[in-house]
């Protein structure tokens, strides 16, 4: 009889303890994006995005603060809807791709808030230089796909000085700050 109580005492923990899944991030089917904006000259905002890119989560809605997430990015596939502009940002004044092709973000902790807000903090990796960021994140929702799968999706905002991350090619002063857009759709693996 104990070993029995022992068993279902040992196969209760690790059944509260297994509650977070791991996701991969749906970049094949487009469902996730890491796009970014700057000021041109304070006049108007030029946008872009990263078309490569991938990453997983692991994701507990009991336990959000235990939630990881790792991401990287082919700087490469910086894409401005402009090929000479992405000319010059793949080259050494911005993003130096043939030294740093890739840019990643790993998460180091998350300060829950009110509802589906919480705070992500995590160290970016971008043109060889790695600094902890703090992204304004909510869950967007969880549940279901029509495919039999399991999805769950949030979204993020953050940003960070150019010359923070190394990059100081003179767009003046309203130029100096990037804001980051990221969401991210994982499927449950």
């Amino acid at each position: 009889m104990k070993k029995h109580l022992l068993a279902a005492v040992v196969a209760a923990t690790f059944s509260l303890t297994a509650n977070a899944a791991d996701y991969k991030i749906d970049t094949d089917g487009a469902h996730a994006f890491v796009q970014f904006k700057i000021s041109h000259l304070g006049y108007s905002w030029l946008y872009g995005r990263f078309n490569t890119f991938e990453g997983q989560f692991s994701y507990d809605a009991a336990k959000l603060a235990d939630s990881e997430i790792n991401l990287v990015i082919d700087t490469a596939s910086v894409d401005s809807n402009h090929a000479e502009r992405d000319k010059h940002l793949r080259s050494a004044d911005f993003l130096n791709v043939s030294k740093h092709p890739k840019a990643s973000f790993t998460s180091t902790r998350i300060v829950t808030k009110d509802g589906d807000n919480f705070d992500l903090y995590g160290n970016l990796t971008l043109n060889g230089v790695t600094k902890e960021v703090m992204i304004a994140a909510e869950k967007l929702g969880e549940g279901k796909d029509p495919w039999g799968g399991y999805r769950a999706g949030f979204a993020g905002t953050t940003s960070f000085e150019l010359k923070d991350f190394g990059i100081n090619y003179d767009l003046g002063p309203a130029s100096s700050t990037v804001y980051l857009d990221l969401t991210v759709e994982g499927i449950r693996q």
